[in-house]
Formats: structure tokens, C-alpha cells, sequence
């Protein structure tokens, strides 16, 4: 196979690495962090400018890509440098469902989105749904939505948050869950600042009006889209944490070379040489995972989600690993702030937990190879 990028994505990420390298440092960054809203306008603004957003929708959207592959290139850039911007919140599960299920009015929201004007989040998970995606427990009945939405990604710069609740059925079955385009100025929302980056907040819904206009899709058949951009996030998370440990990986060598003990450099020590090997293959084969979902991103349902498990599991081992060893071969220096390392070794850690953890994604990676 041939695991060259085409000319149009090397230019993407050539302009995208560019970019990042010379706007996104350890200062603006912690300046970021420590911000009320989290993340920077302005950046927002320059990838909107750069065609970074526009690249992660197909053409019928109104972007220039869109297809598992500029997912990787672009989350693997944004991984890099640690950006900690709503883009996977805004492009991948805000936008990506309203690309599939919204109507001519909700699809009109998608050229604000490229063009770098409007956010967009999706409350979907819930206090005891952990990583299931059937299992809804906020409810719409009567015109109203009434539930309580935790952990919403991106919800408090958003502009409209994409709302699930169950019409019908058992509180985890597939069938019966709807979809809703909803106003952040409708909704109750307490934020919180997530400790790799970012905002989130916890919604409560307590007999929000929604009218019919609100509705994405048809009433109780979102579900099977819910597994498709969910696909598409996992592999945007997959390759944002492959470039996270491309840079802690990369911190490492460059302190192994430079740091001395006993008048030699600490890099030259055999024992931490194994180590930095291990690391090494470890990357690789994170690199292989995340090649492999983004190659099946538009195939069948089963093989796609089998991918994107199996990357996903791998990605939480590797990236649990390349963590840790980059912290412990630099010492106390690695856990403070000042030094990036330490943004870089919470966001590999964090992106665990996030769409299902190591051992979620192993149980249905075992199922779905059993299917």
C-alpha cells in the first residue's frame, strides 16, 4: 500500500504545522488555559482562514475534504502542538451530524461553522450512560426535553448544542432516540474547565421547549448516525493523541541528549536507550492503528467499527506508556507547568477516558471480531 499523502493533504499539514509551530507555544498556550472561555478567538478565527475547518467537510457541505484521511492529518497537527480548541467538539460531532441529518435550514449553520463564526457541541452522555450510545435516559415528550446532560464537550462557547433524548423504548435500546438543534440561550448549563484543555458543562434539562424545527432527522432513528461521527471522533481523538506522543516522544529524546550526569550526556546510558526503543515501537504501531481506522472510516458499519475499537484500545496502552516513560526519563521537570511535556502527558492520559476507555473498546472490538 502506499502510505503517501496525497499533494492537496501535504499541504494541508505543512501549512497547518507551520502555522502551530509559529502561533501555538508554551506561553500561549498556558494563556489559553487560564482564560474564562478557554480556549482563543483568534486561533479559531486563523484556522478558520487556513481552510482547516473547511477540511474536515466533504464538498457537498461545503468544505474540501471530509474523508477519513484528513481527519488523521489534520488531529494529528492539532495533537502536535497541543491545541486545545472546541475543533473535534465543532467539526466531528456538532457538524458532522448536522451534515448527514439536518435539513436545508440546520445545513445553512455548516457554512457559519467553516467559516469560523459559529460553534457547535453535542450533549449526549450522561451520568450512568458511561460509553454506552443507546443508552438515553433524557426524555422528549410533549414538546419538551427533561433530562440532565454531563460532560457536554464544547458546550459552553457553542452557539447550539445538538441534544439527544429517548421518544420511545427501553432506556437502552437503539431504537427511539431523536436528536435536536437546540440555542445554547434555551438551555441550563453549568461549565467546567477540563483538565487536558477545553471546556465541558453539565446540562439540566428540566421541560426545555423544543419545536419541530429543532428536530435533526427522522424521530427515533438517530441512533445508527450517533455510531457513524462517533466513528469519525474516536478517529480524530486517535490521531490527536498520535501527535501528542509524536511531541512527548520527541521532548525525550531531545533532554536525553542534552541532559548530563557523570560529564556525559544522559542519553548515552544503554539502559534508557532501551527504554527510548521501546517508546519508538510503541509510536509506530499507534501510527499503524490510527492509518488503519482512518482507511476504514467509510466502510461497512462492522468493519469500521472494529478499526476504530481496535485503535482506540491500542491507543490508550501506547499512549498510557509513552506518558509515563517521558515523565519519569525527565524527572520532577516534566509535571510542571512551563514546561509543555506535562500539557502533552494529561492530554494522551485524558483521551482515554473519552469515547470509551482501553477496556470498552477491547470488549467490543472482541465482540464485533466474533460477529
Amino acid at each position: 500500500m502506499n502510505f503517501e499523502l496525497t499533494e492537496e493533504r501535504q499541504m494541508l499539514q505543512d501549512t497547518l504545522r507551520r502555522f502551530l509551530a509559529d502561533k501555538y507555544d508554551v506561553k500561549t498556550r498556558n494563556e489559553i488555559l487560564e482564560s474564562e472561555r478557554g480556549m482563543s478567538a483568534d486561533i479559531w478565527a486563523q484556522l478558520a482562514e487556513l481552510g482547516v475547518l473547511g477540511a474536515l467537510f466533504s464538498e457537498e457541505d461545503g468544505g474540501f475534504g471530509g474523508a477519513g484521511f484528513d481527519i488523521a492529518v489534520v488531529f494529528e497537527e492539532l495533537g502536535r502542538a497541543g491545541v486545545v480548541e472546541p475543533v473535534l467538539e465543532t467539526c466531528i460531532l456538532g457538524g458532522g451530524l448536522i451534515a448527514v441529518l439536518g435539513n436545508e435550514t440546520q445545513k445553512g449553520l455548516l457554512e457559519t461553522v467553516i467559516g469560523g463564526e459559529v460553534m457547535l457541541a453535542l450533549a449526549h452522555s450522561e451520568p450512568r450512560s458511561r460509553y454506552d450510545l443507546n443508552r438515553v435516559e433524557t426524555t422528549f415528550a410533549d414538546g419538551k426535553l427533561s433530562g440532565h446532560k454531563s460532560m457536554s464537550l464544547g458546550a459552553p462557547n457553542a452557539s447550539h448544542v445538538i441534544i439527544s433524548a429517548r421518544e420511545s423504548g427501553e432506556v437502552d435500546a437503539q431504537d427511539g432516540i431523536s436528536l435536536f438543534l437546540v440555542p445554547v440561550s434555551e438551555l441550563d448549563m453549568r461549565a467546567t474547565p477540563m483538565m487536558c484543555g477545553g471546556m465541558a458543562a453539565d446540562i439540566y434539562l428540566d421541560g426545555v421547549a423544543v419545536s419541530d424545527d429543532m428536530r435533526l432527522g427522522a424521530a427515533g432513528a438517530a441512533f445508527p448516525h450517533l455510531e457513524t461521527v462517533f466513528a469519525s471522533a474516536i478517529t480524530a481523538l486517535c490521531a490527536q493523541t498520535l501527535g501528542g506522543m509524536e511531541s512527548a516522544t520527541k521532548l525525550t529524546v531531545e533532554y536525553l541528549q542534552t541532559r548530563k550526569q557523570f560529564g556525559k550526556p544522559i542519553g548515552t546510558f544503554q539502559a534508557l536507550q532501551h527504554r527510548l526503543s521501546d517508546m519508538l515501537i510503541e509510536l509506530e504501531q499507534a501510527r499503524s492503528a490510527v492509518i488503519g481506522a482512518a482507511g476504514y472510516l467509510e466502510a461497512d458499519a462492522a468493519l469500521r467499527d472494529r478499526y476504530v475499537s481496535g485503535a482506540k484500545n491500542l491507543m490508550g496502552r501506547s499512549g498510557r506508556m509513552i506518558a509515563e516513560e517521558a515523565i519519569q526519563m525527565h524527572g520532577g521537570i516534566a509535571m510542571t507547568q512551563e514546561f509543555e511535556l506535562a500539557h502533552f502527558a494529561k492530554r494522551i492520559i485524558m483521551a482515554d477516558s473519552m469515547f470509551g476507555d482501553t477496556d470498552h473498546h477491547l470488549g467490543r472490538f472482541i465482540a464485533l471480531s466474533a460477529a
